[in-house]
Formats: C-alpha cells, structure tokens, sequence
C-alpha cells in the first residue's frame, strides 16, 4: 500500500471527517482494491481459526472487518450522488459489479456461513444488542443464499453482479438526461410568475450552460415541478411537464426502460431461487410490514377516498381554469395545469401565496433560527460551523455538533444546492458511521437541490423546500444521536419501512408556532411572518391532499407491480405495462401522474427502495400518531425529545423497530391520525 493514499488510514481529521483537500478520484481504485483485498484476507482468517466459534471470533470478528473498504465506500457513494463527474461515474460502473461479487464471496462463503450458524444454534448468553446482532447476521446470510445449492449460488451471483451494473447504469442514464431535459426559455415575458430571485437563477443556470441571453428551468426528481406553481404560461408549462415525464423513455442513449424491465425480470428470477413467489414477497418478509398483503391493506383503506378528493380538487381546479377560458371555449384541466391552479384555489381559499411567502424563508435563517433552533429546545443540542473543516465541494459546509452538557456528539454537513454533477431529490448520507466497537461517532451529510442565486442574492425558499430541510434533518439527527455499540445497527441502519419515520417527525416542527415565529421573518425587513398568516399556512395544508396522496399511491402501487412479476411475466412494453398496473390498482388518473414513472423512479431502480416505496406512508401512520403524542403531552419540551430519543432515535436497528415504537408510544400505532391529516376517511 503506497502512503500517500488518504484511505488507507483513518483520517486524521475531527471525528475521522474524510481528508477531502487530500482526496483525489486517483485514490478510489487503488482504495477500494486493498480494502476488498484486506477484508477477504479478515474473513479467512475467521474460518482457519481452529478455536470453536464464538460470537466473539465469529460475529464481532465480522463486524471488525472491511474497515479500509468501508471508508473508501462511504466517501464514494456519497459522491456519486452528490458531485460525480465522467471520472467517478466510470469508476462506479467499474467498481459496483466488482463490490457485489465482493459481497456475495463473503455472504455464500460456506465455511463462514457455518461458523455463523455454529454459534447460533449453540444458544451462547448474549446481551439483547449482541442477540439481535447474531439473529440478523444469521438471518441476512440465510435472505443471501447462504443455504442454496452450488450451482443455484453461482447464478444468484451471476445475478447480482448484473443488478449492480444495471442500477449504476440507470442512475447515470437518468442524471444526463435529467441535465439534458432542462427547458430553455429565450423570452423573459414567458417566466411571468416566477420570482425575480427564480428568474435571476434561472439566468445563471442558463449562462453557466452556456446559454448565454437565454434562462434555463432545471428538472427535479419527482414528476411534478416546482415551477409549474408559478408559471402563468400554460404553453411552457407544458413543455415543462413532457421533458419531466419523457426522460428515461425516447428511446434516445438516456433510455431507461430496457433496464427497469431487466431488473425487474432479474429480481423475480433471484426470489424465486431464493424460495419466494416475488421479489415483493421477499424484500417484505424482512421488514416491519411483513408482506405485500399488510401493504395493500394499509394502501386499499387510502384509495378510494384519496380519488374522490383529486376528484372534488379536479372539479374546483376546472372552475378556476374555466374562468381563464375565453367564452365559447372549453379546455380541460391536464397534469401541467394542476400545479398553478391548485396555487390559485389555495390563495382563494385560504389566503396563502407561495410566491409572498418567499421573501420569509430565507435558508441562512431558516437552517439556523429554524431547524437548529428546534433541535436545540427539543434535545438540548448545539450546532456550531466548523470552517476550518472542508467537505467534498465548495458549496458543503460543515457543522460540529454538541450535546446538552457540551460532549462532543459528531459533524454534520449540509450541501444544500443543485447542480449539474448532482442527482436530483433530497437525501441523508454518512461519511462515518457510529460505534462504540470501533470508536467512531457519526457524520453525517444532507443532500437537498435548492436552486442556487447569483452571488449576494439571500437564497428564499418555497415552504416545501423548508419542510425538506427539517425532514432531512430528521434522518441526520437519527444518525448523530446513534448509541450502538456495532456498526451494523447505527442509526438510520434500520428496516426500510420505518426509516423515513424519525424524518417525517422532524417536518412538525417547520409549522410549530413558535419555531415558525422564530424563523419566518422577511430577509430585508426583519418582521415575522404574521400570526394569521401563520395560522393559515397550517389550516391550508389540508388543501390538495388529494392530488398528493394519489401520485403517491401511484407510485407505490407501481412500485409493486413491478415487483410482483414471476421470471416468465410477459412485460412487453415498459409503458404499456405501467398505464395497465396503474389502471388495474385504480389509480390511473390523466391530470394526475404517478409521483415517479418508471423510467425515472430511482428510488426502486437506483436507491434500495424496491417493492418499498410504499414506506413513506407505512412511516407516515406511526409519524402522525406521534405528532398526536407530542401535541397530548405538551410539544416542543426538553422532557419529551429525550424520551423520544432515548427509546427511538438512539436505537438505531439494535432493537426490533415496533418494540421500540411501542415502548415510545405506549401502544401500537393508529391511523386515524394519519386519515385526519391528509383529510380521509373511510366512510
């Protein structure tokens, strides 16, 4: 191993922060080729141990290794995301069949697996968090294959290692064509409605493209856009809307759809080597809803009611179009007409501008009289920059972060805006993961893609943009708060469907009076934001439940579809197949698209959510019934964030998800909380 490689050794720097003014994408090959080289070198050393297994020379032993590889990973993966140029995306496309065959010598290596199942059966007196370890370590090699045949393994990892290359390739497929569809407007009159900080970025955007004179709408993940809000030209609207839900599927270098169908006949092929009927019937067996049945369950006591609301929403939407028609004409209300209209009902209605609103959520005070200000009268914590720190890009910041008596608790990073070398969306990442094992506390990065403003301009932020931030900062405050002892169980390292649960809990604080009052005031005045205007910021979120609920229930029923297919399914075209699974779940609405269509849903073809989409609403039930407890016992106090930290956000996944729910709560979960919010019933 040559010295001058940063990965080789633990970083040097505050809570072992990678070295990023060392790093360079040199370094990431050579790293990742001992790192894998060094942990295969750990696990043979397990097996030729001629002592009995133990936990300790057997489980911990695992636990211990792969160390260099998981540094080098981490950092990796996060840029990827966040800043990938040509250099690391090939790198990742080199790399990720070679990390999954990694993987999968170490979860089908037979002698290790022997020894895991030697301690196991040997029923050795272990601590609660060191039982769950070996149950799910046993567990997780046995949902790997552990058990299958020879030959049956050797095609598990043939498919493996194409799922891998297939997912990098679809994300790095969706990047370019996410940059390339951005909408070029020539005439300023056409961004009527935009803000002028929105126009001036949109400006920039444009000359940093090289489209100089001209403005450039960039894209974001989801179907819906941010700027169809505002837009008051219904043509350019519409041109926003098709390049939104065409990218992935012209049938150009971008296209996606031969991949997803691939993936998706991949995966039907590997559950039904590993025992199971579908992909859906194995990722949920290991998850806190237990099968597709309790999904659709919970998704069927949504449906029917969600429709009828888009339906009376689409009816009001059409009255206000309507009355934007010249006499004599009929228009009907399409997806791209959806945004603004709902704008302009909400307004009437409620008496709440979006674009008035702006001017009172600039990110500087939002982030720090907002979001940190919470967390501080919830968790006693302070969050202090650190800018002698340097994270991945110029634009990451870097935070320490203290507990109430001043103990140091770990780093957070916050990169907060869009660019071309990002993906879109909004998402939490750890650089370091906590462990009392390996002596690490955690630092963790949230992703957002806040538009950027020319230099000097404040940064003014939508109210969906400042739920995001207190939502991601739920994920980050998950992992600053881990207190595991094994890296497997650090927080959010928890089953699928009950991570996005502490994020969305975070989000109550963004319309908590007095944390709004704290951070809503007008960036060149100072006044805060009126009480009544405040009042009917919350009253109006019931507004457009219907829309928002159906894309999402859309999408997830998607999700399943997709995933509930056998190896012989007939999928014929990727669109065909997706207008037909949307039409048999009774959710194919033409003015209201799934919140991601095929093509571009990266959560399921690139981000580990397949066949479990639906865990944002699954979240969302035991997120509300929290909201309810925090309300009955008092809100925003000291008293009730360390309760909800200590038997929650500390755990991480050393205990079993719904037994620490229940020691939170008191009970099991209800929904009607969650029915309330988004104005459902089921009557």
């Amino acid at each position: 191993m040559t010295t001058d490689n940063p990965f080789f050794t633990p970083s040097e720097l505050p809570y072992q922060l990678p070295d990023f003014e060392r790093i360079d994408a040199a370094h990431y090959r050579p790293a990742f080729e001992q790192g894998m080289a060094d942990q295969r070198a750990e696990i043979r050393a397990i097996t030729a141990n001629p002592e009995p297994p133990t936990f300790e020379n057997t489980i911990v032993a695992l636990e211990r290794s792969g160390q260099l590889l998981e540094r080098v990973s981490l950092a990796f993966f996060n840029q990827t995301a966040a800043d990938a140029d040509e250099t690391v995306q090939e790198i990742e496309a080199e790399i990720s069949p070679k990390l999954s065959a990694h993987h999968d010598a170490i979860m089908l290596d037979p002698d290790l697996f022997a020894r895991i199942k030697a301690v196991h059966d040997a029923g050795e007196e272990l601590d609660p968090e060191s039982q769950r370890l070996l149950e799910r370590t046993h567990l997780e090699f046995t949902r790997a294959g552990a058990g299958l045949e020879p030959g049956q393994q050797a095609r598990l990892k043939e498919i493996n290692e194409e799922l891998s290359s297939l997912s990098t390739t679809f994300q790095q497929k969706l990047m370019a064509d996410t940059n390339e569809s951005a909408v070029v407007v020539d005439d300023v009159e056409q961004l009527d409605g935009l803000s002028g900080d929105a126009i001036a970025a949109a400006a920039q955007t444009a000359r940093e493209r090289g489209h100089d004179g001209a403005y450039v709408i960039t894209l974001n993940l989801p179907t819906a856009q941010p700027a169809l809000h505002s837009l008051t030209s219904r043509e350019l609207r519409e041109r926003i809307h098709t390049a939104s839900i065409s990218r992935g599927n012209k049938g150009d270098e971008h296209d996606t759809t031969g991949i997803v169908a691939r993936m998706a006949r991949l995966r039907a092929e590997r559950a039904a080597l590993l025992g199971y009927s579908s992909h859906a019937c194995y990722a949920l067996e290991d998850s806190t809803a237990g099968s597709p049945a309790a999904v659709y369950e919970l998704l069927s006591e949504l449906i029917p009611a969600a429709i009828a609301n888009a339906h009376a929403e689409a009816a009001e939407l059409q009255k206000a179009l309507d009355a934007d028609t010249p006499t004599g004409k009929s228009v009907e209300l399409r997806a791209w007409d959806w945004s603004f209209y709902s704008e302009r009902v909400r307004r009437s209605t409620y008496d709440v501008d979006e674009a008035e609103l702006r001017p009172y959520f600039e990110l500087e005070r939002v982030l720090h009289d907002g979001v940190f200000h919470a967390a501080h009268r919830l968790y006693g914590i302070d969050i202090v920059e650190r800018t002698d720190l340097v994270g991945y890009h110029p634009d990451v910041r870097v935070f320490e972060v203290f507990d109430a008596d001043g103990t140091p608790l770990g780093l957070f990073l916050g990169d907060f805006y869009t660019r071309a070398s990002k993906r879109g969306g909004a998402w939490m990442d750890l650089l370091v993961k906590q462990s009392s094992l390996m002596g690490t506390k955690p630092v963790v990065v949230n992703n957002l893609n806040i538009t950027k403003v020319p230099d000097g301009e404040p940064t003014l932020l939508a109210f969906h943009e400042v739920k995001t931030l207190f939502h991601e900062f739920g994920h980050a405050l998950h992992g600053l708060f881990s207190e595991v002892r094994y890296p497997t169980f650090s927080a959010p390292e928890v089953r699928r469907d009950f991570v996005e649960f502490p994020s969305q809990v975070n989000e109550m604080w963004a319309t908590w009076p007095d944390v709004l009052a704290n951070y809503a005031r007008h960036h060149q005045t100072g006044e805060p934001l009126p009480q009544e205007t405040v009042q009917r910021i919350v009253d109006s979120q019931i507004w457009d439940q219907g829309f928002k609920t159906t894309e999402y229930l859309a999408a997830s029923l998607l999700d399943l579809a997709w995933h509930e297919i056998s190896p012989d399914t007939e999928i014929g075209d990727v669109l065909t197949f997706e207008a037909a699974a949307l039409e048999r779940a009774g959710v194919a609405l033409e003015a209201i698209p799934p919140r991601y269509r095929t093509s571009y849903f990266a959560h399921i073809f690139a981000g580990g959510y397949s066949a479990g989409y639906y865990s944002y609403i699954w979240s969302e039930v035991l997120d509300a019934d929290t909201v309810e407890w925090f309300r009955e016992n008092g809100g925003l106090t000291r008293e009730n964030g360390d309760h909800f930290r200590r038997t929650l956000l500390a755990r991480g996944g050393s205990t079993e998800e719904m037994a620490a729910y229940r020691e939170f709560r008191g009970r099991d979960p209800r929904i009607e909380p969650l029915l309330q919010r988004r104005g459902l019933d089921r009557t």
